[in-house]
């Protein structure tokens, strides 16, 4: 039924969200004396508008915490207390990798038996740390680093693997990202939720059809591609 299978990365393959959440945690301690309940509100805001200048990534949402303690000082932040959130970028950048459940046991079986791809968007020097550090890259055929996942970015991946969309199955956790796209181009996609949901990355989920499909985890993907096996014939 499927040519080929695509994956998303952070929050698909590893954790990464709750990396942000707990540094987002020690940035409002910085800011408690300032305006605690803006927090939040003011940095999502200053994340979205960066985002076309900066991309996504650990790079951006620090420089973005930077921007935002100004803001909401009045200019009053010291060089201490940014320091402070330059250090949260080193160690995000240098966390380890923990893998989520049935990661490596799911990739290790469909690698045979389907063309994968690893498909990611945000900082090119991040993401390919991320990918090296997680120990999966052997697994994958080709790892696709994008900007910005839309369809226009999803079409030219499968142009270049001469995979047709109908034939193309993506798994993520984002319903913007790698959901809603693939959907409108003629392709299947598979929603895993992650326990954390980046609110930038939130959006409905499509209605009921043969294309869309929902797991609690990656380990169920094996038995529903089988099923799907069978009854295609």
């Amino acid at each position: 039924m499927f040519d080929a299978i695509g994956f998303d990365a952070d929050d698909t393959l590893w954790h990464n969200e709750r990396l942000f959440s707990m540094t987002q945690e020690k940035f409002r301690g910085i800011l408690k004396e300032h305006a605690p309940d803006l927090v939040d509100r003011q940095l999502l805001d200053t994340e979205k508008k960066n985002l076309q200048v900066f991309g996504y990534g650990i790079k951006g949402f620090v420089l973005s915490m930077i921007e935002t303690s100004i803001q909401l000082t009045k200019g009053g932040i010291s060089g201490n207390e940014i320091e402070q959130i330059m250090d949260f970028g080193r160690e995000m950048l240098t966390a380890p990798i923990q893998l989520l459940e049935h990661v490596e046991d799911t990739l290790q079986y469909l690698q045979n038996n389907y063309i994968l791809l690893l498909i990611t968007k945000g900082d090119l020097i991040d993401q390919e740390t991320k990918i090296a550090r997680s120990g999966l890259s052997d697994y994958f055929n080709s790892i696709e680093i994008i900007s910005e996942k839309n369809v226009p970015a999803y079409q030219k991946i499968l142009d270049k693997h001469q995979i047709q969309p109908e034939r193309f199955l993506m798994v993520g956790n984002s319903i913007r990202s790698d959901i809603l796209p693939v959907l409108e181009m003629g392709g299947t996609a598979v929603y895993i939720p992650y326990e954390i949901d980046w609110a930038h990355e939130h959006d409905s989920k499509p209605g009921s059809s043969a294309s869309f499909h929902e797991m609690t985890h990656l380990g169920q993907l094996p038995g529903w591609l089988k099923t799907m096996e069978v009854k295609t014939g």
